[in-house]
């Protein structure tokens, strides 16, 4: 591993995840002790520390294909680290509609939340997290689910540039609702009944 690096071991998209979001809350508080340095360069740097353990019986390159690498990186962290992890940087965040939607930590200093715009109708301030010490970076979404605004600052969309947003959309998707005062609209995640 150490030889070919770090691409040799199987990362599924929840390990990157898990990864991802230890890497936030360790650039959020500084390099606490609480949360391990997952960067390439240290995970490499330290094999032995931590996969060395879960190694036992294989002795081909083939047989690495079995680890199940977000349990080999959650075992790293305490139970107290665990649970802050799932309270401070959580896998999803719960819009107005209802949906739980995915929160993107790929750039550990701006978490993203693409969410279609009608599911946000009524909510006035912008979703954080980490204990309300970071505001999620908005990717407003239109019904194609393509991104329209891009903001931290919700109440100043809903205030500005939702009119123009409405009045370019509104004829290309006529089947979504598109209210005149989107903080007394009920959000929601489908099309107007019929």
């Amino acid at each position: 591993v150490r030889r070919r690096g770090l691409g040799v071991l199987p990362w599924t998209p929840e390990a990157q995840k898990l990864r991802q979001r230890v890497q936030f809350l360790r650039a959020l508080t500084g390099g606490e002790a609480l949360w391990p340095d997952w960067s390439d360069a240290a995970l490499l740097a330290t094999l032995e520390d931590w996969l060395a353990g879960w190694l036992n019986g294989m002795s081909r390159l083939t047989h690495l294909q079995r680890l199940d690498m977000a349990q080999v990186l959650n075992s790293l962290l305490s139970y107290e680290a665990q649970t802050r992890l799932r309270e401070w940087a959580p896998e999803t965040y719960r819009v107005p509609s209802g949906s739980q939607v995915p929160i993107d930590y790929s750039a550990p200093e701006c978490p993203v939340l693409a969410v279609k715009l009608q599911e946000l109708f009524g909510l006035t301030q912008t979703p954080c997290i980490a204990a309300g010490q970071v505001p999620l970076l908005l990717h407003l979404l239109s019904p194609a689910r393509r991104p329209v605004q891009i903001t931290r600052a919700l109440a100043g969309f809903w205030a500005g540039s939702y009119a123009e947003v409405k009045k370019e959309l509104k004829g290309r998707y006529p089947k979504h609702p598109w209210p005149d005062n989107p903080l007394t609209a009920a959000p929601t995640r489908w099309t107007k009944p019929r």
